[in-house]
């Protein structure tokens, strides 16, 4: 039975190229040539799958003019239209083929996709399902529901219809692919894992389940099972080019970036060579202190992606770390002048100017990562050992404050406060910070002496600190 579906599907394919040979020629000449609805409906679709929008302008044309009663051929120029950005047009378009055909499922999954191109998410997931009793493949129409209510901020609804997708039908890609982007939304990682694992028990060779069993297994840190789960993808489709993106991304993460490196290199034997590629590349060579290599695939990535922040952001910091800051310190200017909203740039420039000793310009930068809600404690620290130790011991002191109210739970801030009150001859406060600090995380008291290493000879502090030991 399998031969037979094959054969058909071979012999359609020939006729369907026979077809579009006829239609080109037929364009080039001039001379008219007879086609069906049917085999002209095959043609625009196959025009506008490849976005060539002339060409399908031209094969609805010669449609509408044949055919001018053919609603499935009025709803391809519906589509057409909203190619072209004409969405009113279009459904002003689709309206008048369902005064006539009310029960046409393409009238229903067209309006829809239009919909959503406008933003209309509600009209969108209307339509779809108005087209889900009409259709024969109910999967594509459950996934134009599922990716519709991702686009509407919806993961639990858009895992459901992805589900009865795959349920359907099992080997649909597109949903399995979603699917796991909504595992990932909805932050369900194990059963993820649990999914994929099996449905490759009823179906080992899908390399797309092999490579989505590797996302699940990265975002639970299993990045040994990812790598391996990638390598069965690989086996079954060795010019899978995400698959040896994710596996280097995987190997990166186990800190085996030499591995890395080359399994990177790899993607451009089957895709573009992509700037984010070059990106990782740098950042696995700056991780292995390979500084100039580094520099190398940074510059490559900005040179095909000059708007990628991240990777001005490295050559400056690498620059830093062959001692030639002053020259780096200008690329790092490069990404906040690409991203002026992202914290850790400004963290990093506040931290190179206060190596260069221009303290007031770190001072405003430290403020910017604070404007910008950076989401980690230690910009206070360091803020406020900038403060301190240009001799601001009050600034310091209100930093430190501030930060103990976003983050009230964070030892190390209780006991820099003690160490800076202490100096401030605060010795009954300072104390109360370092007993709190202690109560919090005992297992930090040592960063009191890395900071303030005379603060050994304190015999207050001492007993204090030998009463929590425990």
């Amino acid at each position: 039975m399998s031969e037979f579906n094959d054969d058909a599907e071979g012999q359609h394919d020939k006729e369907f190229e026979k077809n579009l040979q006829r239609f080109e020629d037929m364009l080039a000449s001039g001379q008219p040539e007879f086609f069906d609805a049917d085999d002209l409906e095959e043609i625009i679709d196959y025009y506008l799958q490849w976005l060539n929008y002339e060409l399908a302008k031209k094969a609805i044309d010669y449609g509408l003019e044949r055919f001018p009663y053919s609603s499935i051929i009025k709803i391809r120029y519906a589509q057409y239209l909203s190619s072209q950005h004409y969405t009113h047009e279009a459904l002003t378009l689709l309206n008048e083929v369902e005064q006539i055909e009310q029960g046409n499922f393409e009238l229903y999954m067209a309006r829809g996709y239009i919909y959503s191109q406008m933003g209309l998410g509600e009209q969108a997931i209307e339509n779809f399902k108005n087209a889900l009793p009409l259709s024969e493949y109910k999967d594509e129409v459950y996934v134009a529901l599922g990716i519709e209510f991702l686009n509407e901020d919806k993961p639990d609804d858009a895992l459901y219809y992805l589900k009865k997708a795959i349920k359907l039908n099992p080997k649909n890609e597109v949903a399995l692919n979603e699917l796991s982007l909504c595992y990932d939304l909805t932050g369900k990682s194990d059963e993820a894992v649990s999914f994929f694992e099996q449905y490759i028990d009823n179906y080992p060779y899908s390399y797309y389940a092999w490579f989505n069993l590797g996302l699940s297994y990265g975002r639970v840190g299993l990045y040994e099972k990812a790598v391996e789960a990638y390598d069965y993808a690989l086996a079954i489709n060795e010019s899978f080019g995400s698959a040896y993106f994710n596996k280097a991304n995987a190997l990166a993460q186990l800190g085996r970036y030499l591995d890395a490196i080359e399994v990177y290199k790899e993607t451009f034997k089957y895709e573009e060579h992509d700037p984010t590629t070059y990106y990782y590349i740098g950042e696995c060579y700056e991780n292995l202190n390979q500084f100039e290599d580094a520099l190398v695939s940074y510059n490559k990535c900005v040179k095909l992606d000059p708007a990628n922040g991240d990777a001005w952001l490295g050559i400056g910091v690498v620059l830093d770390a062959m001692n030639r800051l002053t020259e780096g310190i200008h690329y790092i200017k490069k990404a906040i002048e690409i991203n002026p909203t992202d914290a850790e740039y400004w963290y990093v420039f506040a931290e190179v100017q206060q190596k260069l000793g221009f303290h007031e310009e770190a001072a405003m930068a430290y403020q910017r990562v604070i404007e910008l809600d950076y989401a980690d404690f230690d910009v206070w620290l360091d803020y406020s050992k900038l403060l301190h130790e240009a001799g601001y011991i009050k600034d310091a002191i209100e930093a430190l404050s501030e930060g103990i109210k976003y983050f009230p739970e964070v030892a190390e801030l209780y006991y820099r406060m003690g160490i800076i009150l202490l100096e401030k001859q605060n010795r009954k406060e300072s104390l109360e910070y370092f007993e709190k600090a202690l109560e919090l995380d005992y297992s930090k008291h040592e960063t009191i002496f890395e900071y303030a290493p005379t603060l050994k000879l304190d015999g207050e502090l001492l007993n204090l600190i030998s009463h929590y030991k425990k």
